[in-house]
């Protein structure tokens, strides 16, 4: 008889269990870790208070069927939904995600972690609001601040070595990937169920790149974060009630996550997990760009008293980048909608040049009408800087560069106008932390009533009395 194929249930893949021994046993010690996840969180939150200004982030908020009531819901920050854990995943990500402000992270893969918080605050929300109906304690900040840096350092230790988006995957996967890992542990899932999860985490259907790249750019790309983030919600959910993982989900042959979509390659990691993500995380300070365009735009903006008044005059702009801007922000031609513009390098240096300022008002269509823009778009030249790619994955540096060079008809040119590490590098974080308080300041008063912003003001800005606070309280201070 012909010797048919082994159905025995292996023990989970390595890459399983690497995750849930972190999720389920490390103990985050770093001050600077927490110190920093107090900064992402307050950062976050302020990426969505601003977002609320914005009607096509708006719309999509609420609960799915109009009137739906949940008990012990979760408060959505700066509005007054109350929704269950999941959907609340959604919103809260739209909002965080909205604008491209919060910060980031990049390898072989760029990401935004801080795209993990959506979830941590809503499951930690009703967790708390249900336990303390029970007649239990609440959850503290402090185990949403820890819980922040597990999923940052998952979704960075998976990204540093491992090209998604090389492979056409968006890199929300990520996102997915640690919120089922570190949600399942903060329900009180076991090691097992941790690794059940994230395998179906891994098994799931995946988002395509397409969204976030030329021609098909567009407003999903604010959204999926808070939908991969809302899955690995519900993926946890089952796991703590008894749903049975699949052990060789990226190794299974034929059917397993790295033959069907990573090219037979198994995953590489650069170190242990730790916080070492976490304390290097890039804040976007200044501008709501892609990351990558950050430095692009210090260095235009740089230029503007140089230019400002001789724009008809430019012959032509070079442009020196590393490769990843290259494949996502090099575009020419028509821009569709404010998402096409954040991922267009071109149109962010030209506002830079031309208005010596980026906001998010720049990306909405009554500023894209002004002719001066495209024009000037039409005089740049991106090219690679092989020194720059180099750099830019060097864990030693970890630079973000680029520069500008205008020359002008008469054969006159400018100095090079270069940054090699955008403010909200690690490398600059001392310059960098009192215009992010200054930034989380301004949007909390776009919200928030005199009385209730020095409130939410006093909380956030102390790192002690923060981590102190019971998730419930927290969060009901933020709602309306």
């Amino acid at each position: 008889m012909p010797k048919t194929d082994n159905n025995a249930r292996p023990a989970p893949d390595a890459v399983l269990v690497r995750i849930a021994d972190y999720a389920e046993g490390y103990r985050v010690k770093s001050s600077l870790a927490f110190e920093t996840a107090r900064l992402a969180l307050i950062d976050s939150l302020g990426c969505g208070f601003e977002a609320l200004s914005y009607p096509g982030c708006t719309k999509l908020l609420g609960p799915i069927v109009p009137g739906t009531v949940v008990p012990n819901g979760v408060r959505i920050p700066g509005t007054a939904y109350v929704l269950d854990p999941e959907r609340a995943t959604l919103n809260i990500g739209a909002l965080v995600r909205w604008l491209d402000f919060n910060d980031a992270f990049y390898g072989a893969t760029v990401m935004h972690p801080s795209d993990t918080f959506s979830g941590i605050l809503a499951v930690a929300d009703w967790l708390s609001r249900t336990r303390v109906a029970a007649g239990k304690k609440p959850m503290l900040m402090r185990e949403v601040l820890e819980s922040a840096v597990k999923s940052y350092e998952i979704m960075g230790g998976l990204g540093i070595e491992n090209g998604f988006t090389a492979v056409g995957l968006d890199h929300t996967i990520l996102v997915k990937i640690a919120s089922a890992a570190v949600l399942t542990r903060m329900l009180g899932g076991t090691r097992e169920e941790i690794v059940n999860a994230v395998s179906h985490a891994w098994l799931d259907g995946h988002p395509l790149a397409a969204f976030r790249r030329k021609p098909n750019t567009g407003p999903r790309k604010s959204w999926a974060a808070g939908d991969a983030a809302s899955r690995g919600v519900r993926l946890a959910l089952m796991a703590v009630k008894g749903e049975i993982g699949c052990p060789a989900a990226l190794t299974a042959k034929t059917w397993g996550f790295y033959h069907v979509l990573f090219k037979g390659r198994p995953f590489r990691f650069q170190r242990p997990f730790g916080s070492y993500v976490m304390e290097n995380v890039l804040f976007k300070i200044p501008y709501p760009t892609a990351f990558h365009g950050q430095s692009a735009v210090e260095a235009a903006i740089k230029l503007h008293p140089l230019v400002k008044d001789r724009l008809d005059e430019i012959k032509r702009v070079d442009v020196r980048c590393h490769n990843s801007s290259m494949v996502i922000l090099d575009k020419s031609g028509p821009l569709h909608n404010f998402a096409d513009r954040d991922h267009c390098m071109q149109y962010m240096i030209a506002i830079g040049m031309i208005f010596g300022n980026m906001t998010a008002e720049h990306y909405e269509d009554h500023i894209a009408a002004d002719p001066r823009i495209d024009r000037l778009r039409a005089k740049m030249a991106l090219r690679e800087d092989k020194t720059y790619s180099r750099d830019y994955l060097d864990p030693a540096k970890r630079t973000n560069s680029n520069s500008i060079k205008v020359h002008f008809r008469d054969g006159a040119s400018l100095p090079l106008s270069e940054v090699l590490y955008p403010l909200g590098h690690r490398r600059r974080r001392k310059e960098a932390v009192p215009v992010l308080m200054n930034k989380f300041e301004t949007n909390v008063a776009r919200v928030f009533a005199p009385r209730q912003r020095d409130a939410i003001l006093r909380v956030c800005l102390d790192q002690k009395r923060l981590e102190a606070m019971p998730v419930d309280e927290f969060m009901g201070l933020l709602a309306l």
